[in-house]
């Protein structure tokens, strides 16, 4: 099978979508298949092997510039290609802090018109490529933003066009009106170019399909896998005391840190402060700088400077050996979670996580029987959870242990890449049999 997996770069930090992609690809690569990984935007950052292409379509710098200045919807591609480079694109991370809202909601209604767009130059140049030189028997992209692709690639190519669901739904209400109301109409317009979808979880595919006005028959639905590679290898080795909050997120509001950090202020306070210790990993954006500022202060107020740890942004190497230094994890997350990587890595490992009942998370609580479901945006139901688990250290091994089993069966890169791949060959046969209509 030769697939074409059009990703999103997301300039210079580890984004859980771009591992979750680079993982798949690679997975299906080792099964033989022929998988072009094409990065859009930026070049894809991943704490694994990339497997991605060396070449970046839709660069960002220019798809603003396309945008914001008629001039470059008609420079040469060669003088583009300059504009491509690696360390302009990845350059795009400050810049993308400094990106006003106005801007990024019509940025956004010009990706989704697609060939109607400003950048249709970028759609044709990935087009080209498509058709004259990797000529693909499936095109996937990476989330409905890029519907405004599909149409013109389908009748390039000829070829069935996927598009999975991964959490832009987030990004999409938080855009400011009018362009939020244009945005939406334009994408449930566009999604009907779409012959399937791919959702992570049962909870999100049926949310979409209302989000997207489209069939629930229309999206499938493959659980997340990990590359399970160094995972609970290493044998947790720490004491009792002081028991260890694990977070390992993005750092920003919609996670959650700030109400996971009132629940460790709680917990001092129950007992003690050389009894409890936060530790906290992962990447923290510019724009999210004075929220973790004030958190950091908070907590210094408190008196709890000593008891609180921040890693900063890990690699593959250092989120193991995180995981492997706390006893369990949460995140509890402001929104409904579509995806949650961090609780098949955290349960890998051995580590049972405390998590709201809300998104994807009560689906992999279901599953894997590896931790507690609490009320959402609760500290002192974060709090009544981890004493539990402080007062029970037999039920919190239990929840790690299970966890732990069921993970390294049921959600490994390996599942995930067969289930991918089925969903795959399921549309192709429909294109050979000339079964696919304009609704899948």
């Amino acid at each position: 099978m030769k697939i074409a997996y059009i990703a999103a770069g997301a300039a210079g930090m580890y984004c859980g979508t771009c591992i979750h992609d680079n993982t798949l690809v690679a997975s299906m690569q080792k099964k033989g298949h022929d998988v072009a990984l094409i990065p859009t935007y930026t070049p894809l950052r991943t704490d694994e092997e990339n497997v991605s292409l060396n070449r970046v379509f839709y660069g960002g710098v220019n798809v603003y510039l396309q945008q914001k200045l008629a001039l470059f919807r008609y420079t040469p591609w060669f003088l583009d290609r300059f504009l491509d480079s690696e360390t302009l694109l990845k350059s795009l991370v400050r810049f993308s802090s400094s990106t006003n809202a106005k801007d990024l909601g019509a940025l956004t209604i010009s990706m989704l018109e697609g060939e109607e767009g400003h950048q249709k130059k970028e759609l044709k140049k990935l087009i080209k490529w498509l058709k004259d030189e990797y000529k693909p028997d499936i095109v996937q992209l990476t989330n409905s933003m890029f519907v405004g692709l599909a149409r013109e690639i389908k009748n390039a190519l000829g070829v069935p066009v996927l598009c999975a669901l991964q959490g832009e739904d987030i990004f999409l209400d938080d855009l400011v009106e009018p362009y939020r109301i244009q945005a939406m109409e334009i994408l449930r317009k566009r999604s009907l170019d779409i012959d399937g979808f791919i959702a992570p979880c049962q909870y999100y595919a049926s949310m979409m399909a209302g989000y997207l006005n489209v069939t629930r028959e229309k999206i499938s639905v493959v659980p997340l896998g990990i590359n399970l590679s160094g995972h609970g290898v290493h044998q947790q080795n720490i004491g009792d005391e002081p028991f260890v909050v694990g977070y390992l997120a993005r750092i920003c509001p919609e996670k959650g840190l700030h109400i996971l950090v009132d629940a460790f202020y709680q917990l001092t306070q129950q007992l003690g402060v050389d009894k409890i210790k936060l530790s906290v990993a992962g990447y923290l954006g510019e724009r999210d700088r004075s929220y973790f500022g004030e958190i950091e202060r908070q907590i210094n107020v408190w008196g709890l400077s000593a008891s609180f740890e921040h890693w900063g942004e890990v690699n593959r190497e250092q989120k193991i050996r995180f995981l492997n230094s706390v006893h369990i994890l949460s995140v509890p997350t402001i929104y409904q979670e579509s995806k949650g990587l961090f609780v098949l890595e955290a349960l890998a490992n051995g580590i049972p996580v405390v998590q709201p009942r809300h998104g994807s998370f009560p689906e992999f609580i279901e599953a894997t029987n590896g931790g507690i479901l609490i009320d959402p945006e609760s500290p002192s139901a974060i709090t009544s959870a981890i004493l539990r688990l402080i007062d029970e250290p037999g039920y919190r091994r239990q929840l790690g242990q299970q966890g732990q089993k069921i993970v390294h069966s049921q959600f490994s890169d390996e599942v995930m890449a067969e289930g991918t791949l089925a969903v795959y060959r399921k549309y192709i046969l429909k294109n050979k049999k000339g079964i696919l209509t304009c609704d899948g």
